[in-house]
């Protein structure tokens, strides 16, 4: 039986894998993460296709205060379809993100927060799964989670980096 101690523990080491955030494979796996960022900001999806596996799937987690979960799923391609133009700023910042590789499979784990107009919107975690394929990295997976509270704290860290 796990206690919850060893539990917690276990929970804060690093992953099998971890790659150092100064070298250049993690900058390598993070570059199709980071273009996803920038295609929300820019709200437009030109380039998405790039970096991901055209058979990618998306899972969200929105998270209710007191109410169930509810869980979507979709397609890159719809997610894609979702980047319209629009009058507000988008801003998605991850704080501190976990890259692991081992070969040519990879994840990218880490908190982040969600701005519209500079302002708090909401914050979770994103995994990313990803690929090496003809040697760049694809996105195959992504799944997130969405909350409304909690999320001043991880907003300052943001903030802070």
């Amino acid at each position: 039986m796990i206690t919850a101690a060893v539990l917690a523990l276990a929970l804060q080491t690093t992953p099998s894998g971890a790659v150092d955030p100064g070298s250049p494979e993690h900058q390598a796996v993070l570059a199709p993460v980071n273009a996803v960022f920038a295609a929300l900001a820019a709200r437009s999806a030109d380039g998405l296709d790039a970096h991901f596996d055209p058979a990618a799937q998306l899972t969200v987690v929105h998270e209710r205060a007191g109410a169930a979960s509810r869980v979507s799923h979709l397609t890159w391609q719809q997610f894609a379809g979702g980047l319209q133009p629009g009058p507000e700023r988008l801003e998605e910042v991850m704080i501190a993100p976990t890259v692991a590789v081992d070969g040519d499979v990879a994840m990218v784990w880490g908190p982040y927060v969600f701005r519209i107009d500079g302002r708090l919107s909401h914050c979770g975690v994103d995994h990313f799964s990803l690929v090496r394929q003809a040697g760049v990295w694809k996105i195959t997976g992504l799944t997130w989670n969405q909350r409304t509270t909690g999320c001043e704290a991880l907003d300052a860290a943001a903030r802070a980096q």
